[in-house]
C-alpha cells in the first residue's frame, strides 16, 4: 500500500511536469536552453564542480517556473475576477522566475566565457579576413532557410507570421555579423538591442508568439555561425 502511494505521488508529479510544459510556453523554452546548455557540456572540458553548478542553476530555473505555473492555476481556481492581491503574488513569482533566470546567466557567463574564448576568438579573427561578399551570402542562405523551415511548418506567409520569425531571424543573423566583425563593444551591443527591438515588435504587433520570435533569433545566431565556421575550415 505505500509503495503504491509512493508511485502515486511520483506519477502525480510527472503528471505536473508534462501538463506545464504542454501548457506553458517559457518553460518550453527553459527546457530547450537546458538541452542546449548541457550538449555544449559535452564539448568544454567542465570540472565536476562546475558540472554540479550547471546542473544545480538548470534545475533552480525549471522549478521556478514550475512553481509559477502553480501558484498561477491556484489563484485563477479561487479569484475569478481581478483582485490586486492577486496580482501581487502572480508577479511575485514571475519575479522569482526572473531572478533565477539573472543567475543563470551569470553562471554560465563565468563558467563558459573562459573556455569558449579562444574559440569564439578564433572565429572573429577568420572573419576579419573574409571576403566581404561573404556577409551578403550569409544573409541569403538564413532568408532562403527561414522561407523552407516555414513551408515546411506550413504557417503564415512566407513575410507574415509562421514559424520561425523571418524578421527575427535576419535581425539576430545581421547582428551576430557585426558582433564577428566589429571589435567595438557598444557597436555589439546596440546590434543585439536593435535585433530584440525588431523581434519584440512582431510580438506587439501580434504577427507571432514569443516562441516564435525566440526560435528565430536562435535560428539566426547559429545558422550565422555555422556558416562562417564552414567557409572558413
Amino acid at each position: 500500500m505505500k509503495m503504491k502511494k509512493l508511485v502515486d505521488s511520483f506519477n502525480y508529479a510527472i503528471e505536473g511536469i508534462i501538463y506545464a510544459v504542454r501548457t506553458q510556453l517559457n518553460i518550453r523554452i527553459d527546457f530547450v536552453f537546458a538541452l542546449l546548455i548541457l550538449t555544449i557540456c559535452f564539448f568544454t572540458s567542465l570540472t565536476r564542480v562546475e558540472l554540479l553548478i550547471i546542473t544545480i542553476t538548470i534545475t533552480m530555473v525549471i522549478s521556478a517556473e514550475l512553481i509559477n505555473t502553480a501558484i498561477e492555476s491556484a489563484i485563477d481556481l479561487t479569484t475569478n475576477y481581478y483582485h490586486p492581491l492577486a496580482k501581487i503574488a502572480k508577479n511575485t513569482a514571475a519575479g522569482g522566475v526572473l531572478v533565477t533566470a539573472i543567475n543563470a546567466v551569470i553562471v554560465g557567463f563565468i563558467i563558459f566565457w573562459d573556455k569558449l574564448q579562444p574559440a569564439v576568438n578564433h572565429v572573429i579573427s577568420k572573419v576579419k579576413n573574409s571576403n566581404p561578399y561573404m556577409i551578403f551570402l550569409t544573409l541569403i542562405i538564413v532568408c532562403i532557410l527561414t522561407l523552407i523551415i516555414k513551408a515546411i511548418f506550413g504557417e503564415g506567409t512566407p513575410l507574415r507570421g509562421g514559424m520561425p520569425s523571418g524578421h527575427s531571424a535576419i535581425a539576430f543573423s545581421v547582428a551576430t555579423m557585426i558582433t564577428l566583425v566589429s571589435p567595438e563593444p557598444i557597436v555589439i551591443i546596440l546590434s543585439y538591442f536593435l535585433a530584440v527591438i525588431v523581434a519584440q515588435s512582431r510580438v506587439d504587433s501580434e504577427v507571432h508568439s514569443v516562441f516564435e520570435v525566440v526560435v528565430g533569433a536562435i535560428f539566426g545566431i547559429l545558422i550565422t555561425m555555422l556558416l562562417f565556421k564552414i567557409f572558413h575550415l
